[in-house]
């Protein structure tokens, strides 16, 4: 049975790969290609070396279809793993609200302290960020799994606690500067990106439940 699960977990995040990549490709790729016309046009004013980047067209589609699978599959064995852990009911629904849960944690709320970058944007230290959005995560993901499970007030307390921990702490900053992106841009990239996360984590959710129910009522209704 644990093969039919690893299967369906994989199955469900390569179709959020593709989906994923064709979410994008409606604005955020869009957007990102406008910020790189800025970002060359600084670039070409100054002296650097340049950085390889795949090419307009089929590569770079390949390369964004190729890291998107490689994410969604990731993710999906995440949420199957945390799923058999706890021993949850699947469903398309469940899945679905699993779904919108990982968005949440892996989305939601590290945006709040570091909002989607586009190319041409000042960005902090990385190992820095690094490090906060694994800590936002962390205790996000033990925050609401604390809310899904725990019922006591003291439960729920530290469920927030843990929440809004990263964010009293304070999210690395970004340098002081101008930006080659207009504020413009960078506003509606952050908000096409929330969005197709969020329909990439639902998807990837109920895909995922729909898989595993099958596989599971399967494996139930075998004799012996």
């Amino acid at each position: 049975m644990l093969t039919r699960v690893i299967l369906a977990a994989l199955v469900a995040g390569l179709l959020a790969g593709v989906f994923a990549t064709a979410a994008q490709s409606v604005r955020v790729i869009p957007l990102i290609l406008q910020a790189e016309a800025y970002e060359e046009g600084v670039s070409h004013a100054e002296t650097e070396d340049e950085v390889w980047a795949p090419e307009e067209g089929l590569q770079r589609t390949f390369f964004t279809l190729l890291s998107n699978l490689v994410t969604g599959v990731a993710f999906a064995l995440i949420l199957t793993a945390i799923i058999l852990i706890l021993d949850q009911p699947v469903s398309l629904r469940h899945g679905a609200l699993w779904g919108a849960g990982g968005f949440a944690v892996f989305v939601l709320a590290p945006n709040f302290g570091l909002p989607p970058e586009l190319p041409g944007m000042a960005s902090g230290d990385l190992t820095a960020r690094q490090a906060w959005w694994i800590a936002t995560v962390l205790l996000t993901g033990g925050g609401l799994l604390i809310f899904a499970f725990k019922d006591s007030v003291s439960w729920m307390g530290a469920g927030v606690m843990l929440i809004v921990a990263p964010h009293v702490y304070g999210a690395p900053q970004n340098p002081a500067g101008e930006s080659a992106v207009p504020a413009e841009l960078a506003a509606e990239f952050a908000i096409a990106t929330v969005v197709t996360s969020a329909l990439f984590w639902l998807f990837l959710g109920a895909v995922l439940g729909q898989l595993l129910s099958r596989v599971i009522e399967g494996r139930s209704s075998e004799p012996g």
